[in-house]
């Protein structure tokens, strides 16, 4: 598969001295189905900014998923949490199902560094066979938006030209909160089927199979085992 390395910097200002700087880029890790994306967020922090919390809003496509079992078996060891805004099935290809929202909360205070770095596990999904010739199937992974928030801001509405949005305030997904959205895809190629070698895979499987079936009765014929 091929990847490609995207980042996005912008710039809030809400007094003359208070600034913060963000910045967010993507990289997918290991090869093949069973993958990592691992985010980056770069933060500089302005002196008005206190108790800021962070979300990470990531639309995934249907031709990758996350394991809910997988991310509750690594709940204790990583810093952050996640919700997802549907039931995933692991076992439906990628044009039985649609694409899904992951609300990702990492763990931030001011004592943190300015440096975050999430790593999610995610899967490529089977793919209908291609009658075409192409042997791979590519799917865009789009860079995660960076949602803020604090206790403290009331001038969202000021924030032109941000976007403020709506989203759970937490994992526990109990209530919703105002967000400031922060302002390139990474691609992923998945090995896919050759539909035009339907027929002849089939009628080589049907020769072999009766070739070998005739082989064994014959031989168990000779031998009087039945």
């Amino acid at each position: 598969f091929f990847f490609f390395f995207t980042s996005a910097t912008a710039y809030l200002e809400l007094t003359h001295n208070s600034k913060l700087s963000t910045a967010v880029s993507i990289v997918i890790k290991n090869k093949g189905f069973h993958m990592e994306l691992e985010t980056t967020v770069e933060l500089q922090l302005g002196s008005a900014f206190k108790d800021v919390r962070l979300l990470l809003l990531h639309t995934w496509p249907s031709g990758v998923y996350v394991d809910p079992y997988q991310l509750a078996f690594l709940s204790d060891a990583v810093d952050w949490q996640i919700l997802v805004d549907s039931a995933i099935d692991l076992e439906v290809p990628a044009h039985k199902t649609s694409g899904f929202v992951a609300y990702v909360y990492p763990a931030f205070s001011e004592q943190t560094p300015g440096v975050l770095n999430i790593s999610i596990p995610i899967h490529g999904r089977y793919h209908q066979p291609s009658f075409d010739g192409e042997t791979f199937e590519s799917i865009a992974i789009e860079p995660p938006k960076l949602l803020l928030r604090t206790e403290k801001c009331s001038q969202l509405a000021d924030l032109e030209p941000h976007t403020a949005t709506e989203a759970p305030c937490t994992a526990d997904n109990t209530s919703m909160c105002l967000w400031i959205q922060r302002p390139g895809d990474v691609i992923l190629r998945f090995p896919v089927g050759d539909g035009s070698l339907v027929t002849p895979v089939c009628g080589v499987t049907l020769a072999v199979t009766m070739i070998c079936c005739w082989v064994l009765s014959k031989y168990m014929w000779k031998q009087r085992i039945v």
